[in-house]
């Protein structure tokens, strides 16, 4: 799968589901449950024991999913995950070092961001799409669009708090994407293997989405490179 398809499969979707559970086997009856719904991604953050091994297996049985890799906080750690075939990483702040490396082994990159001075960072080092986070906590979709004015260019992740409540606002708000965790893969589903619930969440947050769509269609496939002084190689 090109980075290019894996972009236009998260814009498509709209919806990033983050897998942060306390095993390996949990992780993977997450992800498939997810799959299940029809959402071909899922994150799995370097939260969960055994996570590279859990992306490696991932990527290797469901070859037409965008496996992506959560809470990267070094460049040892982003290596790893490229290595067992990860599509993408994000991580809940920015480190540029980490932004630049995913450019370099041509993989998608969503560093954490907040502020407008870490936007406008994340932005001129390459970033494909900035996770704004978290969303909820830092002033919800009245702040995502107070940041959409002076950034049209850049592809907004909204992160953090997310709920079936909210969604549809922070897609109004100009989100090309939301990343959702407990909100569509409870804990409580996972332990007892309720698969049919986290389908039904599932399902209902892609609902969301395109309904929500229909009024405020997405922004963007990516940033706008022909803008972004970065230089990727």
């Amino acid at each position: 799968m090109t980075r290019d398809v894996a972009r236009r499969h998260i814009v498509d979707t709209g919806i990033i589901p983050s897998v942060r559970v306390s095993s390996a086997e949990d992780a993977r009856f997450a992800a498939e449950a997810v799959t299940e719904a029809g959402i071909p991604i899922v994150e799995i953050t370097m939260t969960v024991p055994g996570a590279l091994d859990v992306i490696a297996d991932l990527v290797r049985h469901l070859p037409h999913i965008v496996i992506g890799a959560g809470t990267i906080l070094d460049l040892e750690t982003a290596q790893r995950c490229v290595d067992a075939g990860t599509r993408f990483l994000t991580s809940p702040g920015l480190d540029v070092e980490i932004v630049r490396f995913a450019n370099r082994q041509h993989v998608l990159v969503m560093p954490g961001a907040v502020t407008p001075t870490e936007v406008t960072a994340a932005w001129r080092a390459g970033a494909d799409f900035v996770k704004v986070f978290p969303s909820a906590q830092f002033g919800g979709p009245a702040y995502l669009r107070a940041l959409k004015g002076p950034f049209p260019q850049v592809s907004l992740i909204a992160a953090g708090g997310v709920t079936q409540q909210t969604a549809a606002d922070f897609i109004h708000a100009g989100a090309v994407a939301i990343g959702v965790g407990n909100e569509l893969i409870p804990r409580k589903a996972v332990e007892q293997r309720q698969s049919d619930w986290i389908v039904e969440l599932a399902r209902r947050f892609v609902n969301i989405v395109k309904e929500a769509r229909s009024v405020t269609p997405p922004r963007s496939h990516g940033p706008d490179r022909s803008r972004n002084p970065a230089k990727i190689v």
